[in-house]
């Protein structure tokens, strides 16, 4: 007669192994929650190629503080720091992230913005009502030719159902921003201001790029769009007549020469 099968007896963990995953389960916990803010910091700084930087890092991912720098990369000599401090909070939400930027120099509100991942790319949109200004010397940081022109005034970006989504290396863009560039001068010129400025960039299946001129002496003008991820842009800037020759030597650094004109060509 055969024997009566034994009945399974379930495998229990030991009390010991309980423990170490308890330990292991609330160690990535903590580090998730108290991840230190230089963390982001050498994050921020790789993802620029060292442009950006965010110095004396304190606090969290999540909650953090720091000085912005702008620099033209490694070995760069004339790094530009923000005059005030950046704060940034770091959210979960059900879609990606939210980040949340505050400077008392240029945010009079938060700029807020959701990182989303998506199939293939990622997505930044940005949320509407905060404008903000910006020191336009912090561009020198960032090396030729900024750090020749030296420039000072203010700049003012707001933004309009923006969002911007790269896949497969393309970069696609919906809503609208405009930097608005404001009384605008530079050491190499005696004339100050040169001018007030529009730089607006207009969302669709190929986004486009254009400049004007508000005011000023100095006139800038030109239009472009992306190509794939990359930006082709072609304009001119000229002097009113009697300006010509105080801004002269800021047309040969802006642009290629065409007469009284300065091409200006990227891409």
């Amino acid at each position: 007669m055969a024997r009566p099968l034994a009945a399974a007896v379930p495998t229990q963990r030991p009390p010991w192994g309980w423990a170490l995953a308890g330990a292991l389960v609330a160690l990535a916990a903590g580090l998730a929650l108290f991840a230190p803010a230089r963390w982001a910091a050498a994050a921020v700084a790789q993802a620029s190629g060292g442009r950006v930087l965010l110095e004396g890092a304190h606090g969290t991912v999540w909650n953090g503080s720091a000085q912005l720098v702008l620099s033209g990369g490694q070995g760069s000599r004339d790094p530009a720091t923000l005059p005030s401090p950046l704060q940034w909070r770091l959210r979960p939400t059900a879609s990606g992230l939210q980040l949340a930027l505050t400077s008392s120099c240029c945010t009079p509100q938060p700029l807020v913005a959701r990182l989303q991942a998506r199939w293939g790319g990622a997505a930044i949109v940005v949320t509407n009502g905060a404008a903000s200004q910006w020191p336009a010397a912090l561009l020198s940081g960032l090396g030729t030719p900024w750090n020749t022109l030296q420039l000072d005034g203010q700049l003012q970006l707001s933004t309009q159902d923006l969002s911007l989504h790269w896949s497969s290396g393309r970069l696609q863009v919906s809503g609208a921003a405009q930097l608005s560039a404001l009384r605008l001068a530079s050491r190499v010129t005696t004339v100050r201001p040169m001018g007030s400025y529009r730089l607006r960039l207009e969302g669709g299946s190929t986004p486009r790029l254009t400049l004007d001129t508000a005011e000023g002496p100095l006139h800038l003008s030109g239009s472009g769009q992306w190509v794939g991820s990359r930006l082709r842009f072609s304009g001119q800037a000229s002097a009113e007549p009697e300006r010509e020759a105080a801004l002269s030597n800021l047309l040969n650094i802006i642009g290629r020469r065409s007469g009284a004109r300065s091409i200006i060509t990227i891409g």
